[in-house]
């Protein structure tokens, strides 16, 4: 029994011993940590390298003008042509989508002859074509006209996703892209596509911005790495063995693919063979003795390599294996095999794990997140058949790549069904956009549309000056009765109140003149309650003396004498300065018994029913007028002022002479237009959309403000809102999926326009607004969206500029001038916040009025301190 132990003992031992020799032997072959860093580096720079279009790479990082992955909602009839080896098959993919989307697939494979693939490329076409016919005829469907997809299996460098074929959409992609696509049908977030087969290469979705040989920087491409070529630059001398050099100076391609000859499938068979036959002339295998079949080239391949790896049998294989290689091997001799294979295939794992880290590693740097979730479509003999090899490769990659979640999904028929999904994709894409530019069309406007727009705006203005016409014209042209600009000689203390929205600003103004000229301003803000702003006009008015009487005491001037401007931003008629009947509310007020009043005398009588406060209201104007004072008051070129925020306004000095409604011919007045009504007579319609029919229909003013809708911040969000529910029900977004919130009227702020119009924003960070609002967006969708805002943005902007054209077009007819030179003063956050409103709005006055300079200044609380400098001017003795 002793001796039975002993030899068993000793048996081991000599395995061990035999495995520490092999060890020994290929140490080369072990890659440390810093090693696998130091190639994750290499690899990243070539990455970026290959990106340029001034640095020269090994990686050669090849769009494919793949610029989407299936979203779920394509469907159709297909064809897809594989073809990469031995053979090609013909696929014929059907896409349904009856509640889920279902795959049905039918394919025929061909031959393909060598004397085929290395004749001539006519006749290798012609091959092809009539294999695809005869397919078709069998499928009975020859005389369609199906979308058709090209899985073409080698290095190609695309000028576009398709090149001279008679087919509505064609994509000509590899392999590789075809796995990804194939998995991104079955899980949304695979965006990386992996071969580790017979060869090896990857490809995923990068930012077009990073891409300098294509043009456009918006959305992602589709980059096929050809990977197989890193390191033929020499770049990976210091990790490759003489076993590397030897196979590769035996290859048909010395030099070349260097990377790709250390873990593929048709290499790794041919090292291992190698490595057995340096072993055993060294006399560590076989008791030193080789074969004439070992000696042979290719006679030891993956399968071999696969079979002695099997956990179960393994040992078993490599005896029969090494056996039929006419080797004679001891079960020592079969065990380091065995410990060979599993070398070379652990540096496969490595290596390949390297590259793919560096990827999701890039992919998460793009898209500036702390984790990285992603999917992996990964096929090839290699990983499919090589027991362990996934898993292993799986291990690595989450070591290398510790901050991103990574799925990998075996995607088996990825070629052909790849092809087909990229055809769809495409073919979805091309309808999408079709439908895409005719919704957004009649929102883009030509010039000749905005001529016309500023043509009516200027006849509309003169209807509202005229006597006969003011009292039916839809741009009121409202005297403010304002004529005097304060001069820089006020001095004293003056009260304002801002009245404009959801909060009631008081302020107190203090202008001195000695030693210098200077203003120093006091404020406070008082939100309004909605059960006030749809009260009692009692209610608001009380409410507005109880914030003065508050605001007074604050400053430690309860019971001072002050004179008061009122800025009261709603449409009124006024016969005087200290004196509005408001015309109708807007911005969401509702209070009764205020239309059609006095709302001077409504403050008044708020005030002496607090007899604490002894103020005496000077002015009413509106935030337009005040913003045109607060920078008159800098700049004596002044003499336009205009709202571009929640609401929209105008207002300018007119001559006393064309003021009809006012007594006298001298001098000039400030006329509030109130554009915002502007194409309430219908005068508009032929521009008007559905949508802004839908937001108009949907507001709380049905059928007025028509112009402000369609320009103020109040509204475009709606029609951005409306607009991506129309795109929704048609499949352009979210998955044609209507959402709750999508349906929330007013979720849809302007202020995400102008987030997500930000030239700085990433589209990234597109997607993360959408989410936040509970949209489960993707980059395509963040594409359109942002194309959408842009496109309601621009036009508001332009009409914008075309109703100021029209104005300071005015003016200089008024004035008898072949040149004006003007300021408009302008304040709202939709100027101040919005990246391109105010550019776009600039050009388009500039190019519209071409006789007028206009210089636009930025008023800096001008609803408010505009009314106290009213004040000041009117109080200043002359």
């Amino acid at each position: 029994m002793f001796a039975v132990h002993l030899l068993a003992f000793y048996l081991k031992k000599l395995q061990e011993d035999q495995v520490r020799k092999v060890d020994r032997f290929l140490y080369n072959m072990h890659l440390n940590s810093e090693q696998l860093q130091d190639i994750m580096a290499q690899f990243d720079n070539e990455m970026r390298k290959g990106l340029s279009t001034i640095e020269t790479s090994t990686v050669k990082m090849l769009p494919t003008f793949v610029r989407s992955t299936p979203d779920g909602t394509e469907k159709g009839d297909f064809l897809a042509l594989d073809l990469g080896g031995s053979r090609f098959e013909v696929l014929r993919v059907k896409v349904s989508e009856d509640g889920r989307q279902v795959i049905h697939t039918e394919r025929q494979t061909y031959p393909m002859s060598d004397e085929m693939k290395q004749g001539n490329a006519p006749e290798f076409f012609n091959y092809v074509a009539e294999c695809l016919g005869d397919f078709m005829e069998k499928q009975e469907i020859k005389g369609k006209k199906l979308p058709l997809g090209f899985t073409f299996s080698f290095p190609c460098r695309q000028t576009r996703l398709d090149e001279d074929f008679d087919v509505d959409v064609l994509a000509l992609v590899n392999d590789t892209v075809g796995t990804m696509m194939s998995g991104g049908f079955d899980d949304p977030y695979c965006e990386v596509g992996v071969i580790v087969g017979t060869g090896t290469n990857a490809c995923y979705m990068e930012e077009l911005s990073h891409i300098e040989s294509v043009e456009g920087d918006i959305g992602r491409m589709c980059i096929n790495t050809e990977w197989g070529a890193f390191g033929d630059d020499g770049s990976l001398e210091d990790i490759r063995t003489e076993f590397d050099r030897e196979l590769d100076s035996g290859s048909l391609n010395p030099g070349k693919q260097l990377f790709e000859k250390m873990i593929s499938a048709m290499y790794l068979g041919e090292i291992v063979r190698l490595i057995l036959v340096k072993i055993a002339q060294n006399g560590m295998l076989f008791k030193g003795n080789t074969s004439l079949k070992l000696l042979t080239e290719r006679s030891f391949g993956i399968q071999h390599v696969s079979a002695i790896m099997n956990h179960k049998s393994g040992l078993e294989n490599a005896m029969q294996i090494l056996t039929d290689l006419d080797l004679n091997p001891s079960e020592e001799d079969c065990l380091a095999v065995q410990h060979i294979c599993t070398i070379v295939l652990s540096r496969s794992v490595s290596l390949c794990a390297a590259t793919l880290a560096t990827i999701l590693i890039r992919l998460k740097r793009n898209k500036k997140v702390k984790r990285l979730r992603t999917t992996v479509g990964i096929d090839g003999t290699v990983y499919r058949t090589v027991p362990q090899y996934s898993k292993n490769l799986h291990r690595m990659v989450r070591r290398l790549a510790p901050e991103c979640d990574v799925r990998f999904i075996l995607v088996e028929t990825g070629t052909g069904k790849g092809a087909a999904m990229v055809t769809a994709v495409a073919y979805r894409l091309v309808h999408q956009r079709k439908y895409q530019e005719k919704t957004l069309a009649p929102l883009k406007l030509t010039r000749e549309q905005l001529l016309k727009v500023m043509k009516m705006m200027r006849s509309e203005m003169e209807q509202g000056l005229k006597k006969e016409t003011h009292s039916t014209a839809t741009v009121k042209m409202l005297p403010t009765f304002i004529q005097k600009f304060p001069d820089g000689t006020e001095r004293g203390k003056f009260l304002a109140l801002d009245l404009g929205g959801t909060n009631l600003r008081v302020l107190l103004l203090v202008l001195q003149r000695r030693p210098r000229r200077s203003t120093q301003v006091y404020q406070k803000s008082y939100r309004i309650p909605m059960e006030i702003m749809q009260g009692t006009g009692e209610e608001l008015f009380d409410y507005i003396a109880e914030c003065i009487v508050e605001f007074l005491d604050y400053m430690g001037m309860k019971c001072a004498q002050l004179p008061l401007g009122f800025t009261f931003s709603f449409p009124c008629v006024q016969h005087q300065l200290d004196q509005g009947f408001l015309v109708n509310w807007t911005k969401g007020f509702k209070a009764t018994d205020v239309e059609g009043n006095d709302v001077v005398t409504l403050l008044k009588e708020a005030i002496k029913r607090h007899g604490e406060l002894d103020l005496e209201i000077v002015a009413l104007l509106n935030d337009t007028v005040g913003t045109m004072m607060t920078c008159a008051y800098e700049n004596p070129n002044c003499e336009v002022g205009m709202i571009a925020g929640t609401g929209s306004n105008a207002c300018y000095m007119e001559e006393m002479k064309n003021i009809e409604i006012v007594e006298g011919d001298e001098g000039r007045m400030c006329i509030n237009t109130e554009w915002g009504a502007f194409g309430d007579n219908g005068c508009l319609d032929d521009i008007r959309t559905t949508f802004d029919r839908l937001v108009d229909i949907n507001s709380l003013n049905p059928g007025k403000q028509k112009y402000e809708k369609m320009i103020s911040g109040m509204y475009l969000g709606e029609i951005v809102r409306n607009i991506l529910i129309n795109f929704t029900k048609h499949g352009l977004l979210f998955r044609g999926l209507v959402s709750p919130v999508l349906k929330t009227v007013g979720i849809f702020e302007t202020s995400y326009i102008s987030q997500i119009e930000s030239d700085r924003l990433a589209l990234l960070q597109v997607r993360t607004i959408l989410q936040n609002l509970g949209l489960d967006s993707t980059c395509d969708d963040s594409i359109i969206v942002k194309e959408v805002c842009g496109v309601v943005s621009e036009r508001a902007a332009q009409l914008c500029g075309a109703g100021m054209a029209a104005v300071v077009d005015k003016i200089r007819e008024n004035r008898g001038l072949d040149h004006l030179e003007i300021t408009v003063a302008v304040d709202g956050t939709l100027y101040k916040l919005h990246p391109h409103f105010a550019t776009i709005l600039k050009e388009t006055v500039k190019d519209l009025a071409p006789n007028c300079d206009v210089t636009f200044m930025l008023s800096e609380d001008g609803s408010g301190k505009g009314a106290a400098l009213v004040t000041a001017a009117v109080k200043r003795p002359d």
